[in-house]
C-alpha cells in the first residue's frame, strides 16, 4: 500500500516560496491504479521524488508498505517499481545485462531474478530483444524493456510517470494492458499523467491536482457528481479558470 499523508514541499526562489506541494494527502490499495493527474506545474514530478525518497519533505510522509520514506530511503526503493517515459536504459548493455543488473541492485537472487524474466519476456514480448543491445531498440521496444525492469524485482507499489509519452496507439495499448497486469498481481499502482483520456481507460480513482494541492478526488462517478462535468478534461478546464488566491507552482 502506498499513503501520502499531508507531504509539503516549499522551494524558495529569488522571487519568493514557491508551494510546489502543499499539504497533500491521498492512499492507493493493493489492486488499484490511482491517477494522480493536473497541468504542468501542478506538482505531480515533485510528489514522486518525495515519494521516492529523492528530496525530502518539508512536511508531512510518503510510507511504501509501511515503511516511511523519511526513516528508510534505501527499503523503500526496493519496495517500489518505476517506470518513466525518460527510459534511462543502458545503451552499451545487453537487455537481458541491464534487467539482471537491475534485479541484483534490489538484492533479488539470481535464480529468481532469472526466472521472473523468463517469465515476464513473454508477456511483454521482449524475448528476441534479449541479447541485443540496448541503445539499439526503438522507442517502442526500449518502453517495453522499461516496463519489464520495473517489476524485475516484484515490488507492491507501482510508479508509473508519463508511460505513454512518445509512444505509437501499439505502444500505448501496450502500457494499458501491462497497467491492468499490475492490477491482477495486487500492486498499488500510481498513475501520473497529462493524458486524461487514457487515465479515464485505466485507472479506479483519480487525484485532480492543481498548483500543488489536491482540488478532487474520488471515482470517475464520484467526480462527475461532484464537479457536474463528464470528462476529466472538463473538469482540469475549470480548475484552470480558477486559480486559487496565493498558490504558486513550480
Amino acid at each position: 500500500m502506498l499513503t501520502v499523508h499531508e507531504l509539503c514541499k516549499d522551494f524558495r526562489l529569488d522571487h519568493g516560496v514557491v508551494h510546489a506541494v502543499d499539504q497533500l494527502s491521498f492512499s492507493v490499495s493493493p489492486g488499484e491504479v490511482y491517477g494522480l493527474m493536473g497541468p504542468n506545474g501542478a506538482g505531480k514530478t515533485t510528489t514522486l521524488r518525495m515519494i521516492l525518497g529523492l528530496i525530502r519533505p518539508d512536511g508531512g510522509y510518503a510510507e511504501v508498505d509501511n515503511v516511511r520514506t523519511c526513516d528508510d530511503p534505501i527499503a523503500v526503493k526496493a519496495k517500489l517499481g518505476f517506470v518513466s517515459a525518460n527510459d534511462g536504459v543502458y545503451s552499451w548493455l545487453s537487455v537481458r545485462e541491464m534487467l539482471m543488473f537491475f534485479a541484483d541492485l534490489y538484492g533479488t537472487d539470481p535464480g529468481v531474478a532469472a526466472a521472473r524474466l523468463d517469465e515476464l519476456a513473454d508477456l511483454l514480448e521482449i524475448r528476441p530483444l534479449l541479447d541485443r543491445r540496448a541503445g539499439a531498440l526503438s522507442t517502442g521496444q526500449r518502453q517495453r524493456v522499461t516496463l519489464v525492469r520495473g517489476l524485475i524485482h516484484d515490488p507492491p507499489v507501482m510508479l508509473l510517470d508519463e508511460p505513454t509519452r512518445g509512444l505509437d496507439v501499439v505502444g500505448s495499448q501496450t502500457v494499458f494492458e501491462y497497467i491492468a497486469h499490475l492490477r491482477s498481481l495486487g500492486k498499488a499502482v500510481l498513475v501520473c499523467t497529462h493524458g486524461l483520456d487514457e487515465a479515464e481507460r485505466v485507472c479506479d480513482r483519480f487525484g485532480l491536482l492543481h498548483q500543488g494541492a489536491l482540488r478532487h478526488e474520488g471515482t470517475l462517478s464520484e467526480l462527475r457528481q461532484s464537479t457536474g462535468r463528464d470528462h476529466l478534461v472538463e473538469m482540469f478546464v475549470d480548475l484552470l479558470r480558477k486559480p486559487v488566491a496565493g498558490a504558486a507552482r513550480v
